[in-house]
């Protein structure tokens, strides 16, 4: 399971995100960017960031470590912003915290090219979690020093905000036209043939279960599949029906990579 602190102080919003993360500070002594349950489109995405990062580390890509962070809602007492307040107040309980990278700046990949195996494993895996967020705007990218981290995993699995179109999401095509890393001669090929047999039905139910339970209670879905483990186990099937199509969505990839 993700390691556990508390929230001490909350430092600062960041402002760049549509969800408004927070930096805080944990009873740890670390400082952390906090994404809330009550933010955005809620727990769904805070499933999705726990699932790719601990499907990311085990594949050997560059991941912020996580934690969960108990937020206090009497924190609000003390913020002048009124939306933070109402932020901290909708967010009791445990939130996502990911490891906060004094000094990182975004990873221009025109300053600072990235090497074509590590771009191929990048464009591979958001192939494989259908990340629609890391294009050439956003590329979601850190470089600290003097290495890549890959952040900002709430827009992958997105099957789980429609859980009756779940099944299409399995083969659709990725277009990579616009991703971050087309131009810097991503190997897919050479990716797939190392990453693939990696994801296997153990890692993904591992990377499923290290999401706290309260994230996925919801109503509707528990009620679709008849009870939490149904639904964790909806997610394996998900991602591991996206592996094994990969004869439907790999080879167009693969022609827009160029490799």
């Amino acid at each position: 399971m993700l390691p556990e602190v508390t929230a001490l102080r909350y430092v600062t919003p960041l402002r760049e995100g549509g969800s408004l993360p927070g930096v805080m500070e944990g009873d740890d002594d670390g400082t952390y960017v906090v994404k809330f349950t009550g933010a955005g489109q809620g727990p769904r995405t805070l499933v999705a960031e726990v699932i790719c990062a601990h499907l990311l580390r085990a594949l050997e890509l560059p991941v912020p470590d996580l934690v969960t962070v108990h937020v206090d809602p009497a924190l609000s007492v003390g913020e002048p912003d009124e939306e933070v307040q109402d932020l901290l107040r909708a967010s009791p309980g445990r939130n996502l915290g990911m490891d906060f990278l004094p000094g990182a700046l975004d990873l221009d990949v025109q300053a600072f090219p990235m090497d074509p195996e590590l771009a191929g494993r990048v464009l591979w895996f958001d192939a494989l979690v259908g990340n629609v967020d890391r294009s050439w705007r956003n590329p979601n990218m850190l470089r600290w020093h003097g290495r890549p981290y890959l952040i900002d995993h709430g827009a992958t699995l997105t099957f789980a905000h429609h859980w009756p179109g779940a099944a299409a999401w399995i083969a659709r095509d990725y277009d990579a036209r616009e991703h971050a890393l087309i131009t810097s001669a991503p190997t897919v090929q050479d990716a797939d043939r190392a990453l693939a047999p990696k994801v296997t039905r153990s890692l993904v139910s591992d990377a499923v279960a290290e999401a706290p339970d309260e994230w996925l209670e919801d109503p509707l879905a528990l009620d679709a599949f008849g009870g939490l483990p149904q639904l964790k186990e909806a997610y394996v099937r998900q991602v591991l029906g996206r592996l094994e199509a990969r004869p439907q969505w790999l080879p167009a990839l693969i022609e827009q990579a160029g490799s």
